[in-house]
């Protein structure tokens, strides 16, 4: 069937799903979303998924897009994917994995991140070079882990790839990445904005086996191949993108960047918690991620492993709805189930305190909705100080957060961000970020346009005004003090 305007895919790989959504490419206009799920194997700090069932569920999620948009692929002009981030895929010569791949939220390759850290010099000298200190979510520690516990894997691999290169690649024919997911190998010199020879030296990796880094997560960086098209149901030849990361994504559709809101922080509540913010400024900072945006400017992020899952899992243990919570009622719930990355506590489980004969089970799941909020928000005053901002000045202060993610639409995690932060925050009416954030690079591919010049004109970013309310300084206090009682003995 025609269509009246040209579509653009935006693909939102993350780490349980697949979603394409399909956009008019002249309004923004989400006209569907398509979704696949995906799978995830592996026990205590071990998590792995097989990169094919990503290439399927990206199939599978265009068909159902299209077809819910009743749109005709005819229509497609261009197409972008936006990734979960860190994730290593190793393939042989014929591109196929030669193993599942390592997550990002895998935790076994904390004790080579600490070994890459010593080997350069300290932090400051990953700073530096990267603006990431390496922790375990990162990708050089996985590739040092397999290397050390998978050798004969580590020798026979032809390629290096993270996931949202590696779907790149099966689109384009073409083996490329963008300065903003590269940023988050740990390899990548955010100072020269290119791979460091000595830190590929030091782990081993041959520069032939990466990805070309593509000026931007907009450029186009090939079309759509017949072999990709015929698996797709698309015109072979359509405009495919560098693509993303799933968070420089996100920036994207909110229109952040240097086309659009610069120094402005975001909070995304998602499987991870996430605090960044576009800005000019490079950042430096060891409790951070000094990662680049897909535009050209940069992004440092704090991130946490334990978010809405964790909460969730709360909820299930205590057999209560999600959002029947309230306030924690003099609890502290550190809830680390998976470990943690910000802080560095790999190792940790979760922890639970101040328990008494009054306290309720609404109590406990409002805390651990406390302690996850926390551990989030703790990250901002650095990330204002990051993009250069006094955290006291009273316009930094007052500036709202932008609330994003899933968790976003809860009102118990709304209520408890703004209670903890004390901020106004906005909540954007879209929901797709991620995937409109990738529409709008594959937008930008086809036109030659600024990607955050289109989401912005779409308006993908605006929402909902909330006022602040008065900070919870008590609460913040209590749990403050919990972490770093409990950081040296219960949690390391």
């Amino acid at each position: 069937m025609p269509a009246t305007h040209p579509v653009v895919i935006g693909v939102d790989s993350s780490t349980q799903s697949t979603k394409a959504a399909v956009v008019d490419a002249a309004t923004g206009a989400l006209l569907a979303v398509g979704r696949a799920g995906h799978t995830v194997i592996g026990t205590g700090g071990a998590r792995e998924s097989d990169p094919e069932q990503w290439w399927s569920a990206l199939g599978e999620a265009v068909a159902r897009g299209l077809k819910e948009a009743g749109v005709a692929a005819s229509a497609v002009t261009g197409i972008a994917v936006a990734g979960q981030q860190h994730g290593l895929v190793v393939l042989d010569p014929g591109g196929r994995p030669l193993r599942p791949a390592l997550l990002w939220n895998d935790t076994r390759s904390a004790p080579q991140a600490a070994d890459l850290t010593d080997a350069l010099g300290g932090p400051g000298a990953w700073l530096t070079r990267t603006g990431s200190v390496p922790v375990a979510s990162m990708t050089a520690a996985k590739w040092q882990w397999l290397c050390e516990h998978e050798p004969a894997t580590a020798e026979a691999t032809a390629a290096v790839r993270l996931p949202h290169d590696f779907l790149t690649e099966r689109l384009s024919g073409v083996a490329a990445t963008d300065p903003g997911d590269a940023s988050g190998t740990c390899w990548y010199s955010t100072a020269d904005g290119a791979y460091d020879p000595a830190l590929l030296q030091l782990l081993g990796l041959a520069p032939e086996s990466l990805p070309v880094v593509a000026p931007s997560g907009a450029t186009r960086v090939g079309t759509l191949t017949p072999a990709a098209a015929a698996t797709l149901g698309l015109p072979d030849g359509i405009a495919v993108a560098a693509g993303t990361g799933d968070n420089m994504a996100a920036a994207v559709g909110l229109g952040l960047g240097g086309a659009g809101h610069l120094d402005h922080p975001v909070v995304s509540l998602g499987t991870s918690g996430t605090v960044f913010a576009a800005t000019r400024t490079r950042p430096a900072a060891p409790g951070l991620a000094g990662f680049a945006a897909a535009d050209g400017t940069f992004l440092p992020l704090g991130c946490t492993l334990n978010c809405t899952l964790a909460v969730d899992r709360f909820a299930d243990l205590l057999g209560l709805d999600r959002e029947d919570a309230v306030p924690g009622d003099g609890l502290v719930v550190l809830p680390y189930l998976d470990g943690e990355r910000t802080p560095d506590l790999p190792h940790a489980a979760g922890l639970l305190t101040g328990l008494r004969h009054t306290t309720t089970p609404r109590a406990i799941l409002g805390a651990a909705y406390e302690g996850a909020a926390f551990t989030v928000l703790r990250a901002l005053d650095e990330l204002l100080a990051a993009c250069g901002l006094d955290p006291a000045d009273p316009k930094v202060r007052d500036r709202p957060l932008r609330l994003i993610g899933g968790g976003a639409r809860g009102r118990a995690w709304t209520q408890t961000v703004r209670r903890l932060s004390g901020r106004p925050l906005i909540v954007p009416y879209a929901t797709e970020l991620v995937a409109l954030g990738a529409a709008a690079l594959a937008a930008a591919a086809a036109s030659g346009e600024d990607p955050v010049a289109v989401a912005t004109a779409w308006a993908t970013g605006q929402g909902e005004l909330l006022p602040a309310s008065a900070r919870d300084h008590e609460t913040w206090d209590r749990i403050a003090g919990t972490l770093e009682r409990a950081t040296p003995t219960l949690l390391s």
